[in-house]
């Protein structure tokens, strides 16, 4: 076995975050030295043409010397972003309402054949927002 792997396999406090199609895992682990350190994964599922899936995962490793100064940073971007911006959400896309033009019924169309193809893969993406990451 790797040493990630065992490192991997000390799971002390576990919280799931699922946010529309991505769902973000912290899982708190143990060093060798029985230590504690923060592990934030985020992961997405892409569904291939055939139907069958994959998922991408993004890994970050924080330990106990950064976190005072993560929490600062990660706190002043955050602010920042409400202050400038709000918390409401403004990307059509993130409304709960939000329907894509091809969910939709269109009227007869003189579109292409390379642009329905695009659609039509982005339709079936687009199927799998609420996903159940129990399995992983």
């Amino acid at each position: 076995m790797r040493n990630n792997e065992m490192m991997e396999k000390e799971e002390i406090f576990s919280k799931v975050l699922r946010a529309g199609r991505r769902t973000y895992f912290f899982d708190v682990r143990a060093t060798k030295a029985d230590d504690y350190y923060l592990t934030i994964t985020e992961s997405k599922k892409f569904t291939n043409d055939d139907g069958s899936f994959h998922y991408k995962k993004h890994k970050i490793y924080l330990y106990k010397e950064d976190f005072n100064e993560f929490n600062d940073i990660l706190k002043e971007m955050t602010d920042y972003i409400i202050t400038e911006k709000g918390d409401e959400v403004i990307s059509e896309r993130h409304q709960k309402d939000f329907k894509k033009e091809y969910d939709t019924p269109k009227a007869e169309s003189t579109e292409d054949t390379a642009t329905t193809e695009t659609t039509d893969a982005s339709s079936a993406e687009s199927r799998f927002t609420d996903i159940d990451f129990d399995d992983i």
